[in-house]
């Protein structure tokens, strides 16, 4: 943690909707006028695509069926350690970018599922925002939450999450049911030990529960619309959250333990901007006093 340089990341599984919560805090940023340095967590994959499926398919003849990106073995964990821990000394280090599709590639005029080379940040950026699988990672070695001064998590409740899944990658990648069914059974031991530890690391966690039957999500025709929902907000210390104000402003919202909100889902995005504008801030102005 760096007062100076100060961190926020979000963390989430592939399918979560990590990716909506970038855009909220990337308007937070837009509006505050501030310069955040973004790193994605596929940036931190130890193997292109190529390479992947090849290491799936070694590990699958050692008899390891479930070797995924959700394990430390896949990550550069390490690295992205040390590089939270160089950003929050310096406010510098080298980051590079994964390119998912033609339209990524294009402008590097590289094939998809490749890395750009790794170059140096941007100078003079007020803080880094981090999206990805391993924000709030930790082992006996590793330990990338301790770097973080703002981690959020993001996890709909299991079946909306594999509903999630299931669209997306048959609509934008065209994958079968079968195949990103295969997937969701191969990644759930590493789901299991490495992905919902990070979600007690946490600051705040964000819950998605969807109002609706989604008792099989593997028939799903439609993802469960934002009005369809309700949302867990958790905080893991309440101190300093107005929680009047916060109910004053999301209507129809309410408390249910001393540190949890529920929300309508609709208005997640409304409560995201309540919510971290104000922390957003205050890590602002802990970096200007710092100076």
């Amino acid at each position: 943690m760096s007062r100076k340089h100060p961190i926020i990341a979000v963390t989430g599984s592939s399918g979560a909707g990590t990716t909506t919560v970038m855009n909220s805090f990337k308007h937070i940023f837009r509006r505050e006028k501030i310069h955040a340095q973004v790193v994605e967590g596929d940036s931190f994959h130890r193997h292109d695509r190529a390479a992947m499926r090849a290491a799936m398919k070694e590990q699958e003849a050692q008899g390891n069926p479930n070797f995924s990106h959700f394990g430390p073995e896949a990550n550069l964990l390490e690295e992205l350690e040390g590089l939270f821990k160089t950003y929050g000394a310096t406010g510098t280090g080298k980051v590079r970018r994964y390119l998912h599709d033609d339209a990524e590639a294009a402008p590097y005029k590289q094939p998809p599922g490749t890395f750009i080379p790794w170059e140096n940040m941007e100078p003079n950026s007020d803080l880094l925002f981090y999206e990805g699988l391993h924000g709030g990672y930790a082992d006996e070695k590793i330990n990338v939450a301790a770097q973080v001064d703002l981690l959020v998590g993001v996890v709909p409740i299991i079946n909306l999450e594999w509903i999630q899944k299931l669209h997306r990658d048959q609509k934008l990648r065209g994958y079968s049911p079968e195949a990103v069914t295969d997937v969701i059974l191969r990644r759930m031991p590493d789901y299991v030990k490495h992905l919902c530890p990070q979600f007690s690391r946490t600051h705040v966690n964000f819950q998605r529960v969807p109002t609706v039957d989604t008792s099989n999500p593997f028939i799903a025709k439609e993802i469960p619309s934002p009005d369809e929902s309700m949302v867990v907000i958790r905080f893991t210390d309440s101190h300093g959250i107005d929680f009047p104000y916060l109910l004053s402003m999301l209507h129809d919202s309410w408390m249910t333990r001393p540190n949890t909100l529920v929300v309508p889902g609709g208005k997640m995005g409304l409560a995201m901007q309540l919510i971290f504008t104000p922390m957003i801030l205050k890590l602002m102005d802990q970096k200007r006093k710092a100076y």
